[in-house]
């Protein structure tokens, strides 16, 4: 972002545990349609920003906040010509129930009503929490974070909704949505994914849309940069992990997870301190493994073997036993 007037530092503190922290400026950035693990509590200190969230477009000005909740499909922009600067915490499902538990008389998950809030008083209070961690002040960042919170959630807190009974089309979304999380390096076409649930395309579509807000080859991006981030936190690298989760090199890693984290793979990786001597094979909770290392690293091999060993395979042919089977 250098020379655009445009910076963004994304991170983690140590003595925060859940929760990531974002500071930022932005004036030509635009968040695609995406979705968090975490809540976002963002406030703005200058400028505005223009968010999508449900089928509305909502303004947050300076002095406000954008909060959404888990797993809720939203974009984001300027909404004005210089731009927005505001900080972020986003702390886990966890943190919040936790907090939520001991200051207030919530049931239930505890979420955000509203997704704008104009209290410059909160919004001062995130950007104290990231001041907190920019010093190591371990007592005031976690004090100020539960405060800030508590105040939300009396503010501007309630319930998450309860899940809807599953409808038919409901039904064949989640199944869909399971077959793109077991395939998600070599995904069906649309007409296949339909034909192989017993329907059409435009009604996996709809079906699908109303399930999770967004069409499943948007949904597919968003949870290709999910499964990402937790390889670039195990310390794969980032052309590992675009290869791992099915973009087709770092490059196009690079600009959906800048699209959707705010700060390209590599700069997110280096505010955690994770550097390559950290790499490893990582698994999901299925004992899968999510970077295929042995893949990358064949490509990898083929890309480095030195041009004589890939020119004339008719010469290594004729050395070659005649029941040898060829290697590529």
């Amino acid at each position: 972002m250098a020379g655009s007037g445009e910076q963004a530092r994304y991170w983690q503190y140590e003595e925060l545990p859940g929760v990531d922290l974002l500071r930022a400026r932005y004036v030509r950035k635009t968040f695609v349609r995406h979705t968090h693990e975490h809540f976002v509590i963002a406030g703005v200190a200058e400028g505005a920003e223009i968010f999508q969230h449900g089928s509305d477009d909502v303004y947050v000005g300076a002095g406000s906040l954008a909060l959404v909740n888990p797993d809720t499909p939203h974009t984001g922009r300027a909404g004005v010509p210089e731009g927005w600067r505001y900080g972020a915490v986003y702390p886990s499902p966890e943190v919040v129930a936790e907090i939520a538990a001991e200051t207030t008389t919530l049931r239930g998950s505890p979420g955000f009503v509203s997704p704008v809030l104009e209290d410059p008083y909160t919004v001062g209070l995130v950007h104290q929490v990231l001041r907190a961690t920019d010093e190591g002040n371990a007592l005031a960042a976690d004090t100020l974070l539960r405060v800030a919170v508590t105040r939300l959630l009396r503010l501007n807190g309630g319930p998450l909704p309860a899940r809807e009974v599953r409808t038919a089309g409901a039904r064949i979304a989640a199944r869909a949505r399971a077959v793109l999380e077991e395939r998600m390096a070599d995904p069906p076409s649309l007409e296949r994914l339909a034909t192989d649930l017993g329907t059409s395309p435009f009604a996996l579509l709809r079906a699908f849309r109303a399930a999770y807000g967004m069409p499943p080859h948007t949904w597919l991006t968003d949870a290709r940069v999910r499964r990402a981030r937790r390889l670039l936190d195990a310390g794969a690298a980032p052309a590992e992990a675009a290869v791992a989760v099915g973009f087709t090199d770092q490059p196009h890693l690079n600009r959906h997870f800048a699209r959707i984290v705010g700060v390209p793979p590599g700069a997110y990786q280096r505010e955690r301190g994770i550097g390559a001597g950290d790499r490893k094979n990582v698994q999901d909770g299925a004992g899968r493994l999510l970077v295929a290392s042995d893949t990358w690293q064949n490509r990898q091999s083929k890309r480095n073997r030195p041009q004589e060993e890939r020119r004339a395979p008719q010469e290594n042919a004729r050395s070659a036993p005649s029941s040898a089977t060829p290697s590529e």
